[in-house]
């Protein structure tokens, strides 16, 4: 298993925590290779580092341009 020094919040500590999907496949959240789950090996807080690609990239709502001033 793969191992990280994080601060946990469960143990107000930092602490080493295990990263228990480290093939590539092997996480059922991410089968495509990179774990996000770490957990702390003293009390078994979980940490989901990074983020997880979206179906969709993320749209931006840009107000109309009327033409008027307000």
């Amino acid at each position: 298993m793969s191992q990280m020094p994080w601060y946990c919040p469960g143990c107000a500590a930092e602490q080493l925590f295990e990263q228990f999907h480290e093939l590539a496949g092997s996480c059922p959240d991410s089968p495509d290779g990179h774990c996000p789950e770490w957990a702390c090996g003293s009390c078994g807080t979980a940490l989901i580092v990074g983020f997880l690609p979206q179906e969709e990239p993320f749209r931006s709502v840009t107000p109309r341009d009327t033409g008027r001033a307000a």
